[in-house]
């Protein structure tokens, strides 16, 4: 009896181990870049990790509802380089020289962010009729729009008379909508963090509290039966592809104003980081699995090892081996969840 009651442990502690070896990985080199560099553990530190995660978890939360009907969203970053453009187009100083529309009034800054978050709501829309409609796999159908959108946001962006520049000079007002703070010393909290706080609340209740949400794991979960059980797969996977272009376009504005302008190519590859993040933070490739605690948990988890290792001096390319090995970690676990429960 003991002899079965320890192999019994061990299988337990076996399997403990293996589904959490990818959390392990990350304590160990979060233990490393503070042995190396003690200076790491600052609040200044994890409030910058936390301001520059900030449009990340919204573009995240974005990808995560997709993944978890079991679609994905490989155009998210073009259109976070979309809405970028648009807006920071739309907020230039009316004195600075180079603006792309010298007529243009100035404009409240709520305007612009809004036209962004409502043009990439349609870029959305249209991802989710050739996904539900047109019934094209997830990853090839957004894999187009995002070469359609990249070359419909160069066309705009590379254009006479001053051709392809990073559009900058953005209005003051906006600088200060995204790079303000209140209070101030070490409870000093930036307008990012908060908004990113927002979002995630609102993401929150959708998916916990609302039929919206319910639906949204019923068909990740296995779409054939949510069909059978009267949801309409097409409206809510409509609306899930809505409201991730719509996060996109309001992280894509607040990416413009915290980097100080835009270019054709902001937001590239941020659609894999956003995957990874779900991906480490709990959400399953296969669909029906996630929750935004988790979402919030890998955006941060990932911003805290870039910039952990970028602070101990981490050769930039050894960084994306790390990062690479992170995500084959995060889904071969998943994977390996999956295989086990059919």
């Amino acid at each position: 009896m003991r002899k079965v009651k320890s192999i019994w442990k061990n299988e337990l502690i076996g399997e403990w181990l293996a589904n959490n070896v990818i959390y392990l990985v990350l304590i160990i080199l979060l233990i490393i870049i503070i042995a190396i560099s003690p200076d790491f553990l600052t609040v200044n530190n994890f409030r910058n990790i936390l301001t520059q995660a900030s449009t990340r978890i919204i573009i995240a939360l974005g990808v995560g509802g997709i993944l978890i009907t079991q679609g994905t969203d490989l155009s998210a970053g073009r259109i976070v380089g979309f809405a970028a453009v648009l807006s920071a187009s739309l907020l230039q100083a009316t004195d600075y020289a180079y603006r792309m529309y010298p007529d243009l009034m100035r404009l409240p800054v709520a305007v612009p962010i809004l036209i962004a978050m409502v043009a990439c709501a349609l870029i959305g829309l249209v991802n989710g009729l050739i996904v539900a409609i047109l019934k094209v796999p997830p990853f090839i159908a957004t894999l187009g729009t995002m070469i359609i959108i990249y070359g419909l946001n160069s066309i705009y962006f590379d254009r006479p008379p001053y051709g392809a520049q990073p559009i900058g000079g953005l209005d003051p007002n906006f600088s200060d909508f995204v790079l303000g703070s209140i209070g101030s010393g070490v409870f000093e909290i930036p307008y990012l963090i908060i908004y990113a706080a927002i979002v995630t609340a609102i993401i929150w209740v959708l998916w916990n509290k609302t039929l919206l949400g319910k639906n949204m794991y019923a068909i990740g979960g296995n779409p054939e039966a949510a069909t059978v059980s009267g949801v309409n797969v097409v409206k809510y996977l409509l609306i899930i592809y809505v409201i991730g272009g719509a996060l996109y376009g309001f992280a894509g504005a607040l990416e413009a104003g915290r980097v100080g302008s835009a270019t054709n190519n902001t937001g590239n590859m941020y659609e894999l980081d956003a995957i990874a993040a779900c991906v480490v933070g709990g959400v399953s490739t296969s669909g029906g699995i996630g929750t935004v605690p988790g979402i919030i948990a890998g955006v941060l988890i990932f911003q805290v090892i870039n910039y952990g290792l970028a602070f101990i001096g981490v050769n930039p390319y050894l960084q994306f081996v790390v990062k690479g090995l992170i995500i084959i970690s995060a889904v071969a676990i998943d994977m390996r969840k999956y295989t086990k429960k059919s």
